[in-house]
């Protein structure tokens, strides 16, 4: 049988998360509490959603969350951390390919963290998706690295970095329909595993869509 992309990417994200008992440390990102935080409960869609960390910030805040992931492993962590954190029952997990396959629905906010892997992966399609599925009055949050972190002397791998402009131009949202309520860079603290500190830069996108 041929190997496809997606088979590559589902093996390398399995072997990442059976690798050790946790990946992500538990907490939800600081960028998805600082832009949501003031944002009305409602649905929402984590894309990427890992372990379950952001899916399980929300859900205590009152959302109805689904996670989505390429990794089984990922998600059945996801939905252990919700049924310890008593929120079992305000999220669903589903497995999905993305680039190739993508939840049915649509969502009062899309979180998008950290959409960026060495393994082959359609961001630009993925992100369109994500903003076709927010519904009217709906956020689109997107987080990603701005450049590799300061302590990082040589790329592991070949990675192209998004600019603001860039991924607002490659969504071509229209307006007025979409209108951008954060467009930033942050900078904050980043430690390498061998414990040498340094700093890392990260975009941040919310827009929100237009009532109906």
């Amino acid at each position: 049988m041929t190997e496809t992309p997606a088979l590559r990417a589902a093996d390398f994200w399995e072997a990442r998360y059976r690798d050790g008992d946790r990946l992500w440390s538990g907490r939800p990102n600081t960028l998805l509490v600082r832009e949501a935080g003031d944002l009305a409960p409602g649905t929402a869609l984590d894309l990427g959603c890992g372990e379950g960390a952001d899916a399980v910030w929300l859900a205590s805040r009152g959302w109805r969350v689904t996670g989505v992931d390429i990794s089984r492993t990922a998600l059945e962590r996801a939905a252990l951390h919700a049924a310890e954190a008593g929120v079992g029952d305000r999220t669903a997990w589903e497995r999905h390919v993305l680039g190739e396959s993508f939840p049915e629905g649509s969502f009062d906010l899309v979180n998008v963290q950290y959409l960026q892997s060495p393994i082959a992966l359609d961001q630009r399609r993925v992100l369109r998706q994500a903003a076709d599925a927010v519904t009217a009055g709906g956020t689109l949050l997107i987080v990603m690295h701005a450049n590799w972190p300061s302590w990082q002397s040589e790329p592991p791998f070949e990675a192209r970095f998004p600019t603001p402009r860039g991924v607002l131009d490659e969504l071509a949202l229209p307006e007025p329909e979409w209108t951008v309520q954060t467009l930033d860079t942050v900078r904050r603290a980043s430690v390498s595993p061998e414990g040498v500190e340094g700093h890392r830069d990260d975009h941040v996108w919310r827009i929100r869509r237009g009532d109906a």
